[in-house]
Parts: structure tokens; sequence; C-alpha cells
């Protein structure tokens, strides 16, 4: 089976998409040894974060094993993670 997305750190709570995923695929990724499936709710471009877990209102986005934002509005298992429902910890220049 071709790998289609990639947790970089076991303390990850998000997948980056290595090709265009659509909703209501599985994705098979592995954590931490063990492989995980997560059925997509929203479509993933390519490059582009899903959450492997829930993640709460105000809770760190983490990747690369550190957090990388904070969410601005609950994030379900399987959504996209991105400048949407993620403000980073730097802050976004889009909002004032």
């Amino acid at each position: 089976m071709k790998e289609n997305a990639i947790v970089i750190d076991f303390k990850d709570n998000v997948a980056t998409a290595l090709h265009p995923l659509g909703k209501k695929d599985p994705v098979r990724v592995e954590v931490d040894g063990e492989t995980i499936e997560i059925l997509l709710t929203q479509d993933i471009p390519v490059g582009h974060k899903f959450a492997l877990q829930t993640i709460p209102q105000g809770q760190a986005v983490i990747k690369y094993g550190e957090a990388i934002g904070l969410t601005i509005q609950p994030i379900l298992r399987g959504e996209h993670v991105h400048v949407h429902n993620v403000e980073s910890r730097k802050g976004r220049g889009d909002r004032q």
C-alpha cells in the first residue's frame, strides 16, 4: 500500500498528507511503531495536516514533537488542520 501521510514524531497529534486525500478516505499512518487508521472528514490538500485525534479549542497542535500553534476551535479526528482553525504561536498576519 502506498504511503499517503506521515507522522513525524510519536507526540504529534496531526499527520501530513503526502498526496491529495479525499473526504471519507481511510488513511493509515504509523505512530510510534503502531499503525492507526483515520477516516478523513474533509478533503486534505498535499502538504496539509489532518487531526489524528480530537483537539479541543485552545489546545496545542503538535507537529515535529513541538507545539506549532493553538486551536481556535475544536478540531475533530480526521479534520483538516490549517489557518482556518489554528493560530500560529507567533501570530497570524491575516488576523488583527
